[in-house]
């Protein structure tokens, strides 16, 4: 996890909260759980500009510094060659369906 995006999940989340049907509370305890099971990573990389949208790279500057291999998105198209950086893309069905199997 970064600041950086905890604060975009925290804006996406209260950006949509009535669509969702989640209160701002509920949301802020989320982000708090999420926070007490990832690890900050600072990022020390910085590959930018590299994607599509440059809103996206943090995401990509975090898998690396944090030495993940994966990055899970509904937004494939905004992530094309991070290959070159031994990161894959998949999306959260493809994610849940690989945990499903893994048991």
């Amino acid at each position: 996890m970064s600041v950086t995006l905890l604060f975009e999940y925290e804006d996406v989340l209260k950006r949509n909260s009535r669509k969702l049907g989640i209160k701002h509370s509920d949301i802020d305890a989320l982000l708090d759980v999420l926070c007490a099971l990832c690890s900050l990573h600072k990022i020390h990389y910085l590959w930018r500009p590299f994607l599509p949208d440059p809103k996206d790279d943090h995401v990509l500057e975090l898998a690396i510094a944090s030495g993940v291999n994966t990055i899970t998105t509904f937004n494939h198209a905004d992530f094309k060659g991070v290959e070159k950086f031994c990161v894959h893309i998949i999306s959260p069905q493809k994610l849940l369906e690989e945990i499903k199997w893994e048991r």
